[in-house]
């Protein structure tokens, strides 16, 4: 099967890195590209490249105020994500249940 494009694929956008940091960042509060920089620590050019990528598949929006650009994580559009994940959930819960029972019988 092929790979969707990274720019037209909510999973495969995020399956970077850098781009997951970009979205948590922004999930608190919109942020110019400046601010995005000084906190991740990575070049401009290199934020501005992930903000399109995310841009482009919707898990960020973009409103100018001024001369800058404000950037803000589209929690809508992470649904899918949200949605995926939620199909592990029953696997998770059952395998802390079996922690907790250990660790229980071991007091």
């Amino acid at each position: 099967m092929a790979r969707a494009a990274t720019n037209s694929d909510v999973f495969n956008a995020i399956a970077e890195a850098r781009r997951r940091d970009i979205l948590t960042l922004l999930a608190a509060t919109e942020r110019p590209v400046g601010d995005i920089v000084r906190a991740l620590g990575i070049g401009q050019p290199s934020v501005s490249k992930h903000l399109k990528v995310l841009r482009d598949v919707g898990l960020v929006d973009a409103r100018r105020d001024a001369r800058q650009m404000l950037y803000r994580t589209n929690l809508d559009a992470l649904r899918p994500v949200h949605e995926w994940t939620q199909t592990f959930d029953r696997y998770w819960r059952h395998q802390l249940t079996r922690v907790k029972e250990r660790a229980e019988q071991r007091r």
